[in-house]
């Protein structure tokens, strides 16, 4: 998960299939989600593995930014079988460093 506290804003670079770049202003609950698909990596994240309170919004929002997230459907056992998404980022995201927050 990311280690960052601080979430407002902070500058992200896209590196696309496609070989083209985009930087990106995200803050917020936005930015955590974001950070914490890049730490996930290929496996992507979850729901239930990153704890959130909204995370189909966040990937919303991200993806009318330009962010390209797959979701992935899961199912899943227990007391309330059913399915999950798990999302995982399509491109290199990487943030900023020296971006004052």
């Amino acid at each position: 998960m990311a280690a960052n506290s601080n979430w407002g804003e902070a500058l992200f670079t896209i590196q696309y299939e496609t070989g083209e770049t985009s930087d990106k202003m995200v803050s917020g609950r936005d930015s955590w989600t974001l950070e914490a698909l890049i730490a996930a990596g290929k496996k992507g994240c979850t729901p239930f593995d990153t704890p959130g309170p909204r995370w189909s919004a966040y990937v919303f929002n991200l993806r009318q930014q330009g962010v390209p997230i797959e979701t992935v459907t899961e199912a899943h056992d227990g007391p309330f079988a059913g399915s999950h998404a798990r999302y995982v980022l399509r491109a290199r995201v990487s943030l900023y460093r020296g971006c004052a927050a």
